[in-house]
């Protein structure tokens, strides 16, 4: 079992087009991911017939981009949101 210093419970620095979309930091990656979804989910922007894509609004579309995006690549291109 991973201990309390792995790279998931490590506090990180967000970006301000990070900030805008889930607040501020710092967080913890894995706040981050539950933060990012709760967004997504609220303002319903998977896609209708595959809910592995995500359609970004103008705020989430400054972090990972306006194009559509997989849930799998959207941690790599918010991962660039943290220090």
């Amino acid at each position: 079992m991973a201990g309390k210093n792995n790279a998931l419970q490590k506090p990180v620095t967000l970006s301000g087009d990070l900030e805008n979309v889930i607040g501020k930091g710092p967080m913890t990656r894995a706040q981050v991911t539950s933060k990012i979804w709760e967004y997504i989910k609220g303002n319903d922007l998977q896609d209708s017939k595959d809910k592995r894509q995500i359609n970004p609004d103008a705020k989430l579309s400054a972090v990972i981009g306006k194009d559509q995006i997989s849930m799998f690549k959207m941690t790599a291109a918010v991962s660039k949101h943290l220090t």
